[in-house]
């Protein structure tokens, strides 16, 4: 069932009132990859009614008003993609296609979305009940962050919203809590997961330079930014303060997960498809990719400097069982339009699934390789992707099974093309993005090429790459260019230019000039003609 988007359909449901309206600045897709679809859903099959406004017309009070007001609190988020992300391209160019909007134009989804869908609620809701931030734009611009559109250091979004929480990374345990803290008429402003705003410091909490301080001082922008990221990495954060103004921007520790908290919401009842509302006014491309995968854990312990994942899921794999997987599989298999082929098995990086039993870490591809045999054994299946990026290090690591899980990949779950992600050549560059070394790639090039060629398999690796990152200039990219070309040989074909986002060691680079761990000064490349220079040295165009 679709939770309602129209008073027609709370109508039919019986409802005078949503207990929670989630508002998000994506079309609603019903689906376990999509953050609005998932917290509604966890939220409804604990008993509370859950609306959904998708995308409304910020120039009027039309569409936020449609649902009324909810009784226990406004979640809103951006969507799926930071809105800035989502509506500028590295050179600063407006996007014209958003994945995310019936028709793929972008003309839905304003800049600083979640502000903006939040000052749209206190404008016609006066004293309205509390309003929750959530997703990606809010869990990355918590605190002081470097906005590369503004090319400016801004204060939390918190405070620039007006609203009453934020909840962090993974949101759906935090947001129920908050659903039953407010319906028992508690404070929830001690729940994990959870930021907030306050008069002062909570005792044991870390303070960190305020926001004034990080404005005006790079290098107290640094040592912001490293207490907030280090303390990411600990096994057990600890909360957080920064002042900013004469109040306090409070983070509490993050929220808890589990296997048994995956599999409750990956079980769940999806729709997998997008509300029937928007099938006249065109293709929402996202659908695509998501309808027929499958999310096998959260967490990614490969610290990409210029990724988010750390900051959202943290570093911890958390795996869904095998039984919540394959149950998953069989019901997609036994879907009406469904054609046989799941079109990814994976996570944030899909070759870690299995990397973390019972809380002890091994290296080890065994778990997946026999999950990947009994999801291709089911019936109805007949292919299974692996296309959410496999980490080929981990693979060399790992000497009882790595080859048998890349000969298993290569001649079983590859459409003809593999993708992985080198990012760069050059050892200073792969460096400071905390990315493995090209000797690997080689070998895992050679392997994969054996391993398809040994059952006749005519198919091949594509290869990502950034240009323009904080440490690369002209020669290294050349270099990287040479090294595509002679060594790989091929053409680089995936090549993005290097976008700085909130809250990742990368943007911190880019934006302070140095490197956050080493204090080294590190070249970063700032104009955009030549970061479109770099690129073209790279694709040959």
């Amino acid at each position: 069932m679709f939770l309602p988007v129209t008073r027609e359909e709370m109508n039919k449901l019986g409802w005078d009132r949503c207990d929670v309206i989630l508002v998000t600045g994506d079309a609603y897709i019903d689906s376990p990859y999509i953050g609005t679809a998932v917290i509604g859903k966890y939220l409804a099959a604990h008993g509370y009614k859950v609306g959904i406004i998708a995308q409304p017309d910020y120039t009027t009070g039309t569409d936020i008003t449609a649902l009324g007001e909810p009784a226990l609190f406004w979640g809103v988020t951006g969507g799926c993609v930071d809105s800035m992300v989502s509506n500028f391209t590295a050179s600063l160019k407006r996007r014209k296609q958003d994945d995310f909007t019936p028709g793929g134009i972008n003309n839905k989804r304003p800049d600083n979305a979640s502000i903006v869908y939040c000052n749209l609620i206190r404008k016609h809701f006066k004293n309205t009940r509390p309003i929750v931030m959530g997703g990606i734009e809010a869990s990355l611009r918590r605190i002081a962050h470097y906005d590369y559109v503004k090319d400016a250091v801004k204060r939390s979004i918190l405070f620039d919203a007006k609203a009453d929480y934020i909840v962090y990374g993974m949101g759906e345990k935090t947001a129920l809590k908050i659903a039953q803290a407010i319906q028992n008429n508690e404070n929830p402003s001690e729940l994990r997961g959870l930021c907030y705003i306050s008069g002062a410091v909570p005792d044991g909490y870390t303070e960190i330079p305020s926001f004034e301080e990080a404005k005006a001082d790079r290098e107290k922008f640094l040592e912001m930014f490293m207490v907030f990221y280090n303390n990411g990495l600990l096994a057990n954060p600890k909360g957080l303060a920064q002042k900013q103004d004469t109040r306090y921007l409070v983070q509490n520790p993050p929220q808890v997960y589990d296997t048994y908290d995956l599999d409750e919401i990956y079980g769940l009842d999806y729709e997998r498809d997008a509300h029937p509302s928007y099938k006249k006014q065109g293709v929402i491309r996202a659908l695509d990719t998501i309808r027929f995968s499958i999310t096998t854990h959260r967490g990614c312990f490969g610290n990409c400097a210029f990724c988010a994942i750390s900051s959202v899921q943290g570093t911890r794999i958390i795996d869904r069982t095998e039984d919540s997987i394959i149950r998953e599989a069989e019901e997609i298999a036994a879907l009406p339009d469904f054609k046989g082929y799941i079109t990814d098995l994976g996570g944030p990086t899909a070759n870690m699934y299995g990397m973390n039993e019972g809380g002890k870490f091994k290296i080890s591809h065994k778990r997946q390789i026999n999950l990947l045999r009994k999801i291709r054994a089911i019936k109805g299946v007949k292919k299974v992707f692996v296309a959410s990026g496999i980490r080929y290090d981990l693979i060399f690591k790992d000497e009882e099974y790595g080859i048998e899980y890349l000969k298993e990949v290569a001649q079983n779950h590859v459409s003809g093309q593999l993708k992985v992600a080198p990012e760069h050549s050059e050892e200073k560059v792969l460096k400071l993005m905390n990315k493995p070394g090209t000797r690997d790639l080689l070998k895992f090039k050679t392997e994969f090429e054996k391993a398809g060629s040994k059952k006749g398999l005519e198919q091949y690796l594509t290869y990502y790459f950034i240009a323009a990152y904080p440490g690369c200039g002209e020669s290294e990219m050349k270099k990287a260019a040479l090294f595509v070309k002679d060594v790989l040989k091929t053409k680089a074909e995936q090549v993005q230019i290097f976008t700085p986002t909130p809250s990742t060691l990368a943007t911190a680079m880019y934006y302070t000039g140095k490197n956050p761990i080493t204090g080294e000064t590190v070249f970063v490349e700032k104009n955009i003609g030549a970061k479109e220079w770099q690129k073209r040295i790279l694709t040959g165009g």
